[in-house]
């Protein structure tokens, strides 16, 4: 009957919505109201109960909140730019040592068994789980607290986006239908099918949808067309990735990472259908729908295993964390290790997903999901408090932020994902530089290298005549030696670039372009006449986060002297 389907889900759905707005009131998370309301209806007074039909609306949740998490949290790009900088060293050092940490508890690798039974590819699974880090729960903690602007907010948004990324890589291996057996020929099939799988998915998502939805949108006039397509192409990605033996979870969220180099416009245009129904329904009722699976059996866990399946992770966790930004000499390890403690949300849905596949017990699920809570609770007014504590030393000088060979602490790169969450709103002319001098084709390559490279910048243009004649890397040109290429210009090295950004376009949208390159510098050019304005570089960026991390210590100075 309609009504066995239909009341849950407006119960559920009408409580999580009011209660997001009571405990809004006492700074609660969105996600512990939602998760509350199923255990108040579900457990705690038996009004509605888990059903096949249920069910359904719950997996649906489950493939829009990835897909959200991969547009907004997952920043391939960004990744491999910071491959080759300390921030990524740290953030694996971290992930390395906080999963060999939960595998002690996860599985009897290490000589120690507490009773979970787990197949290695399971334990493996959850233990990349429990390493999770969170960038969607920091990101919002440090904008909350005004510090995601900062000096100290690019780094912890950094270092977490890299772990982030790293244990999803973990988990995408070890929660799809793929047997039990992790050998080399299952590892290789697996790791072929996840690469063939990204690069459709990609080339689909970032360079035929956006295509084909401009197009529609011109000759067609049907409303909500875009959020259409989206929603449809989302359903249609998870059949594809089930039926390559990949879980439809992964599926979702590789396509939203694929849709997250869209251009401001375009995202402007197919994302708020898709947000509305997301967070009106989809995600609302998945959490709520967890809730209903959570009860009180983890009391009859034995206390040293409830109490290994907390605490051992945490302790790695943190452990891993701090070694991590410590061996790599990132100044502010203490800061940037409670931000990699962010977590809660993705780890709730996965454990979810383990739940439902039989991975998992509900004892084990309940605990695991009371512990998040705790890490949803209590994380944001930790990382707020170290944040604070980290902001004197971290905060430089006038003069050091005007001397890039200073700003050794800071990450190399700006990821157009950090763009997008702190930088909103910022366009390409007010990081413009305008009086900047370019060498030309004719420059001589050691005359190149002796006067025109400055530290932590890697890519110049070549400017001739007031046009952009090409774009040339230091990285290949210290090879050259005396001899035969003593003489050589930069006309014979460079490389054409075909990069252009407009000066009233969003700044992370120039940052897209640039990252998807492999390069740290754009040309201006006026969109209407072509004339080269000048250059936007990722230093620039990096030296914009300072100089606005400079006002407001000014202003709160101003503020502080006037009372």
């Amino acid at each position: 009957m309609l009504i066995d389907v239909f009341l849950p889900i407006g119960l559920l759905i009408v409580v999580a919505k009011l209660l997001e707005g009571v405990l809004s009131r006492f700074g609660l998370s969105s996600i512990i109201a939602f998760t509350l309301t199923g255990v108040l209806l579900g457990p705690a007074t038996g009004i509605v109960e888990p059903s096949h039909d249920l069910n359904l609306f719950l997996e649906i949740g489950i493939f829009v909140l990835f897909f959200l998490v991969g547009l907004d949290e997952i920043d391939v790009p960004g990744f491999v730019a910071t491959m080759r900088g300390r921030y990524f060293a740290a953030a694996i050092i971290s992930v390395v040592i906080s999963l060999m940490a939960a595998l002690t508890v996860t599985s009897d690798i290490f000589g120690i068994d507490i009773g979970l039974g787990l197949d290695f590819d399971e334990a493996l699974a959850l233990a990349g789980i429990l390493s999770l880090s969170s960038l969607g729960l920091a990101a919002k903690v440090l904008a909350d607290s005004g510090t995601l602007k900062q000096p100290i907010g690019l780094k912890i948004f950094t270092i977490v986006i890299i772990a982030e990324i790293a244990s999803l890589l973990v988990v995408g291996f070890t929660i799809g239908e793929h047997g039990h057996d992790l050998d080399f020929v299952a590892v290789a099939t697996l790791l072929g099918k996840i690469v063939a799988f990204v690069v459709v998915a990609w080339l689909l998502s970032a360079k035929v949808l956006p295509v084909v939805i401009v197009f529609l949108q011109r000759i067609l006039n049907v409303p909500e067309l875009s959020f259409g397509l989206l929603l449809g192409g989302l359903f249609l990605v998870v059949v594809g990735a089930e039926n390559m033996g990949l879980h439809g979870t992964i599926g979702a969220l590789l396509f939203g990472a694929a849709l997250s180099g869209l251009s401001q416009g375009v995202r402007d245009d197919i994302m708020p259908g898709m947000r509305s129904a997301s967070e009106g329904f989809f995600v609302p009722l998945f959490f709520a729908s967890a809730g209903l699976y959570f009860d009180m059996s983890f009391l009859d866990l034995a206390p040293e295993v409830a109490a290994a399946l907390v605490l051992v992770p945490l302790a790695g966790k943190f452990a891993g964390s701090f070694i991590g930004t410590y061996v790599t000499r990132i100044d502010a390890p203490f800061a940037l290790a409670t931000g990699l403690m962010s977590k809660g949300v993705a780890e709730i849905a996965f454990l979810l997903v383990l739940l439902e596949a039989g991975t998992i017990s509900n004892d084990v699920f309940s605990l695991l999901v009371l512990a998040m809570f705790g890490y949803i609770l209590f994380m944001p007014a930790i990382l707020n408090l170290v944040v604070k504590r980290a902001m004197a030393p971290d905060r430089p000088s006038k003069r050091t932020s005007q001397h890039p060979s200073q700003r050794l602490s800071l990450p190399e790169a700006v990821t157009p994902s950090f763009a997008r969450y702190a930088l909103e709103g910022i366009k390409v002319s007010t990081v413009l530089d305008t009086t900047r001098e370019y060498p030309g084709s004719n420059t001589a390559v050691a005359e190149f290298l002796h006067t025109w490279t400055v530290p932590h910048q890697h890519d110049y243009l070549v400017v001739d005549d007031g046009k952009v004649s090409g774009v040339v890397a230091t990285s290949g040109l210290r090879s050259i030696r005396r001899g035969s290429d003593a003489t050589a210009t930069l006309g014979k090295v460079m490389r054409a670039s075909t990069l252009r950004a407009a000066p009233d376009e969003p700044i992370h949208d120039a940052l897209e372009r640039m990252t998807n390159a492999s390069q740290t510098v754009i040309p201006v050019t006026d969109p209407e006449s072509g004339r080269f304005l000048g250059s936007v570089t990722s230093a620039d960026v990096i030296h914009l986060v300072q100089l606005m991390d400079e006002i407001q210590a000014e202003l709160t100075q101003m503020e502080a002297d006037e009372r």
